[in-house]
């Protein structure tokens, strides 16, 4: 208020300065302002009505309140006065709480504690046993469309899996891939049919088809302890943490190229990998630094979501559902969820649970549909001789898809066939034998079709072949013949001994139980206060 009174409080009269005082701007061109002109007694400001924002000090822009973390459950629209938030395809938004709510069946948590996989349905807060007297389990993943659940197991060092059925009928579990020594994570392309892992000794990440017959080393150079690994057939590239030093978050396209790293700085040991689909962003869990952090897929807007000592003792895997952030602590024995954007809403969801290791959700809309650009009417397995494998779509120029063969075989120059033929006879070979041990259910696409110049090889091979020892099966026919026509006339006169003992009778695996609801026709899902379930005495 001593400003233009008319009176010298400064020495050098500056707050008194002539031809400014008391004089309106605004009454000139709105003093220059683009909305609103505040008169002040020395000078003015410009201003802007709700939803604008200053962009140089006298230009009002639109505020992008979409930029603002959590502001909507999934998709926000900025709009002129404002904003907007919608739903994703297969959601529906609850009026009450603004969050997006799945439609379909019941969402569930499968979880592993070394010795078998369990199940906590969100809704009905029920808690089973899934699949016992296992030997070491330590990562899980699913196809849901084909209702089939995949661990690794370091006991067997194999990647198993079992179908999921409606009912209590008795499904076996299967050896899918085997010389698997160290895998860390594992995650299952559910559009193009293929599995992904890492595996510490070898250094490498791998992939194979679903049904195992195909299998290739995809990455093996500057890895030093791959860790946990997620999969975005939509987008057709993969994400990975490594606990080597330095510990990293990197990811490359589905096919090993195009890699790039997202996190190098504040990182210890990242223990989880999660991808949101919905928002663009990667999570993880580190260990050593007890927090929860995320980055969008380009390793920008880096954001601690949760830190605790308490809560964060020692995280080991992570999966996120609608709004949610769920992860298990090897430490405290638990599994706890908290609020994806902020970190609040902590819960324990099941606790008492020894040796707590990999976490999912099991529900239909975790992984969305999409087209598997290696089959179409025209064309199977992209027209490939061994693995047809997504391409990261980088822009709408980008490739769809690449074609793989066998470690140590290279392409030909038509970028589909391969130039080695043994591993092409030795894979026809390996498919055949192994069609009877396929699990029951729904089958995967892709898999079983082979290439026509494999076929065409194993045929012209066997049909030499049997011209060539056909006389030498003429002989031994006759041979034999003989042999038991005298082997016949001397048992006449001999007494035979049945044993019945049932340590000489043949025994089989024991057949497992596999029950997941899929009942549930409900429109968008309303979770009761979680109430702590123990695992003390769940299965007695």
């Amino acid at each position: 208020n001593k400003v233009c009174n008319q009176k010298q409080d400064c020495r050098d009269w500056s707050d008194e300065p002539l031809n400014e005082c008391n004089v309106n701007e605004c009454l000139v061109n709105n003093g220059g302002c683009s909305h609103i002109c505040r008169d002040l007694v020395l000078s003015y400001e410009c201003d802007c009505p709700a939803g604008f924002e200053l962009i140089d000090r006298k230009t009002c822009g639109d505020i992008d309140e979409c930029q603002n973390p959590g502001i909507c459950s999934q998709i926000c629209v900025n709009t002129k006065l404002g904003y907007k938030c919608e739903c994703s395809r297969g959601y529906r938004m609850d009026p009450q709480t603004g969050v997006c709510k799945a439609i379909g069946g019941e969402p569930s948590l499968l979880f592993t504690n070394r010795w078998n996989i369990r199940q906590f349905a969100l809704e009905r807060q029920d808690y089973t046993q899934l699949i016992g007297d296992l030997r070491n389990v330590v990562a899980l993943d699913a196809d849901m469309a084909e209702y089939k659940i995949f661990w690794a197991d370091v006991g067997p060092n194999a990647i198993l899996s079992a179908s999921i059925t409606s009912s209590n009928k008795p499904v076996r579990h299967h050896r899918i891939v085997d010389n698997v020594p160290s895998p860390g994570g594992i995650s299952v392309d559910w559009i193009y049919k293929n599995i992904y892992w890492t595996d510490s000794s070898l250094k490498s990440i791998l992939v194979a088809s679903l049904d195992g017959i195909k299998r290739k080393v995809l990455l093996n150079t500057d890895l030093r302890e791959p860790a946990c690994i997620a999969v975005d057939p939509l987008s057709g590239f993969m994400y990975w943490s490594d606990w080597g030093e330095p510990a990293k978050i990197e990811k490359a396209g589905m096919n090993g190229l195009d890699r790039q790293q997202l996190v190098t700085t504040d990182i210890e040991r990242p223990n989880g990998i999660a991808l949101d689909r919905v928002k663009n962003r990667v999570y993880w869990v580190d260990s050593k630094l007890h927090k929860l952090f995320s980055v969008d897929i380009n390793g920008q807007d880096r954001r601690i979501i949760f830190a605790s000592h308490e809560f964060l003792a020692h995280p080991l895997s992570l999966t996120i559902f609608e709004d949610t952030v769920y992860w298990t602590d090897w430490e405290n024995e638990a599994v706890y969820s908290a609020n994806k954007f902020t970190g609040s809403e902590l819960q324990t969801v099941v606790n008492n649970l020894y040796d707590a290791r990999d976490i999912i959700v099991y529900h239909e809309l975790v992984q969305q549909s999409g087209k598997n650009w290696c089959e179409d009417e025209n064309m199977t397995n992209g027209g490939c001789e061994y693995l047809c494998l997504p391409a990261p779509q980088i822009n709408s120029r980008s490739p769809k898809y690449t074609c793989m063969c066998p470690d140590g075989d290279a392409l030909q120059d038509n970028g589909l066939k391969c130039k080695g033929t043994g591993t092409a006879v030795a894979f026809t070979e390996t498919k055949e034998s192994s069609r009877t041990d396929k699990p029951p259910g729904p089958l995967s696409g892709g898999q079983n079709q082979s290439s026509p110049v494999s076929e065409e090889l194993a045929y012209s091979r066997s049909t030499s072949a049997a011209w060539a020892i056909l006389p030498i099966l003429l002989l031994v026919t006759a041979a034999a013949g003989a042999y038991f026509m005298w082997r016949n006339w001397q048992q006449r006169n001999m007494k035979s001994m049945n044993f019945d003992n049932p340590v000489y009778l043949k025994t089989t695996e024991e057949d497992l139980s596999i029950d997941i609801a899929r009942h549930s026709s409900t429109v968008g899902h309303t979770y009761p206060a979680i109430s702590v379930v123990s695992t003390e005495d769940d299965l007695s």
